[in-house]
């Protein structure tokens, strides 16, 4: 028997190279198992709305009323006493004239925390949400403190997208470090050129995302990890924002293969078949097995491994079929044991491509629509598919969740989520 345990612990050491086979899927079954008290886990998991940036229910509300709802919640929904909380940090992009740092921690505030929890926010441009869980679960998982929240908010309606920060001529000339100046529609449109993504491929994943967010969104699925948002409109009339509003459940293949192309001449990435600009915020309740027992918290799932990688910049959305292998190489898993993937659809060229490397089942990936029909408010989008994965995961008995997404500059980041 010791002898057998002794192969089975060699085989999940060696997994990641490895072939799959039946004693290498019962391997991970039994790797992923074990309960730890020092298990990272997410005890709530929630987000607002995704809102249309410039036009939206959010285009006049700031990252501080984005921020302190979703606090709020936590703190209500799980009674967590807030001065145990640790640190609070928060993924976000734009600049918002350099006072982002500010708003947030005033939304912290806002939201019920004391004066002594400290907030941050960090800047991994499109895995910045997902990226703020990963600091927490790392800080947790050394001892710093024992509860945290990370989470994301973009506030796209009132932030300028484009670059304007100087120019390195160094880098200009540099074969690799010239692709950072590249905007996103750019890049797109080179994972099209270099992996011969068609147009039809490209507006059929956008038809198929909006298709499956409607269907989502009429059943119901998103409204328990949506805390509703109270605004105020320029008439002074107060209004509550809790549903998705990108949403086009009337989205045909005819209708976007109209759209001209919107980043290059004779291109193929239109509107249509990129990721909308939104306004929301997401934010997760994270803190160790032992910690969520005895306060007797709900375990949701846990944050079981985590890992970002560099791919070209040029290319940059190709960055989840790179992320994701070495992710669940972490987590002792392959592509099989995977019931859920949640990868962000910054455009539909990228988002086909991974899929087809990674000869991913598109049955189990993006569901209930991606970042096509629901938005893309950058900061947000990585705490935005963990609040999503997690009740998704529960609906269909699964036990396995992959985030993943391609990040600007450059790179790929990818979880694995378990569902308790």
């Amino acid at each position: 028997m010791e002898r057998a345990q002794a192969r089975i612990e060699a085989l999940g050491r060696h997994i990641g190279a490895a072939p799959s086979s039946v004693s290498l899927e019962a391997t991970h079954t039994a790797a992923a198992s074990k309960k730890s008290p020092d298990d990272i886990v997410i005890v709530c998991a929630v987000r607002t709305a995704i809102a249309k940036a410039k036009r939206g229910g959010f285009k006049d509300t700031d990252i501080d009323k984005l921020v302190a709802p979703v606090i709020s919640h936590i703190l209500k929904t799980t009674k967590v006493d807030p001065s145990s909380i640790g640190d609070v940090v928060f993924g976000t992009v734009l600049p918002r004239g350099g006072q982002s740092a500010t708003q947030v921690r005033i939304g912290g505030i806002l939201g019920g925390l004391p004066q002594e929890v400290p907030v941050m926010i960090l800047n991994r441009q499109c895995s910045s949400g997902l990226q703020a869980i990963a600091h927490v679960a790392a800080a947790i998982k050394s001892g710093m403190y024992e509860i945290g929240i990370g989470g994301g908010v973009e506030q796209m309606s009132l932030n300028a997208m484009g670059w304007d920060g100087s120019i390195n001529e160094d880098a200009l000339a540099h074969p690799v470090a010239s692709g950072c100046y590249q905007s996103m529609g750019q890049t797109s449109e080179n994972v099209v050129e270099r992996y011969g993504i068609t147009r039809k491929e490209q507006d059929e994943f956008a038809v198929e995302s909006h298709k499956r967010a409607a269907a989502a969104q009429a059943a119901g699925k998103f409204k328990e990890q949506i805390v509703p948002v109270k605004v105020q409109t320029e008439d002074g009339k107060t209004v509550i924002i809790s549903q998705d509003e990108g949403i086009r459940g009337d989205t045909t293949l005819a209708g976007l293969s109209k759209l001209k192309p919107s980043f290059k001449e004779g291109g193929s990435t239109t509107a249509g078949n990129s990721s909308q600009l939104s306004d929301g915020a997401a934010a997760s309740l994270i803190m160790k097995r032992s910690t969520a027992e005895k306060l007797k918290l709900p375990i949701l799932a846990i944050f079981k491994a985590f890992a970002v990688v560099g791919v070209e910049p040029a290319i940059m959305g190709v960055g989840p079929a790179y992320a994701i292998p070495e992710v669940l190489k972490k987590a002792g898993l392959t592509t099989k044991d995977i019931d859920v993937y949640e990868i962000n659809e910054a455009f539909a060229s990228q988002a086909t491509y991974c899929v087809n490397k990674l000869g991913l089942d598109k049955a189990k990936v993006n569901p209930n629509g991606g970042a096509l029909a629901l938005g893309h408010p950058l900061g947000c989008t990585g705490a935005r598919l963990v609040a999503d994965i997690i009740p998704e995961l529960r609906r269909q008995n699964g036990r396995f969740g992959v985030v993943s997404m391609c990040i600007g500059s450059g790179m790929g980041a990818a979880a694995v989520i378990e569902r308790e």
